[in-house]
């Protein structure tokens, strides 16, 4: 298991997209979403994944996590079984500075919801933030995915 260490905002503006060099389609679910650990299916593209993450840390900045990669039929199969509430969102990678920010925008039930993580090395990391980077909400519970799928934006 390796520790994650991700620094979350709110975006602004699409402005992002002129900068992106990628973006991928993503939709997952989840088999277990309690706060203390989650597993997650997900299909990125024409890959499946599972993804076990644990508890984060007191200031949201951090958590232990592990993933697989796992066949696209065996991530159909998983999804079915998965908790109600699907994520659907595309992914763009953008690079800023020495990092790679990835931002999310998603669609269906949380459509309108635009947010931006980027992973660090540790918690004390510096980063060039982008005009584009709004609100910091790292550590807020609502914004995780997991969160997201049982209660979306569009109702809040």
């Amino acid at each position: 298991m390796s520790l994650e260490i991700e620094r979350k905002f709110l975006v602004k503006s699409d402005a992002f997209k002129q900068q992106a060099v990628e973006q991928t389609r993503i939709v997952q679910g989840y088999l277990n979403s309690d706060k203390r650990r989650t597993v997650r299916v997900r299909i990125r593209g024409q890959q499946g994944f599972l993804t076990i993450k644990g508890q984060s840390s007191e200031s949201g900045l951090s958590r232990y996590e592990w993933e697989k990669p796992i066949s696209l039929s065996e991530a159909e199969q998983l999804l079915a079984l998965c908790e109600p509430g699907a994520i659907d969102k595309v992914r763009y990678l953008v690079p800023v500075g020495q990092h790679m920010f990835e931002v999310d925008v998603f669609a269906g039930a949380n459509q309108g919801l635009i947010v931006a993580e980027v992973e660090l090395q540790s918690e004390q990391e510096a980063f060039t933030k982008p005009a584009w980077l709004g609100e910091e909400v790292t550590g807020q519970n609502c914004y995780y995915n997991s969160m997201l799928s049982q209660h979306p934006y569009t109702n809040w």
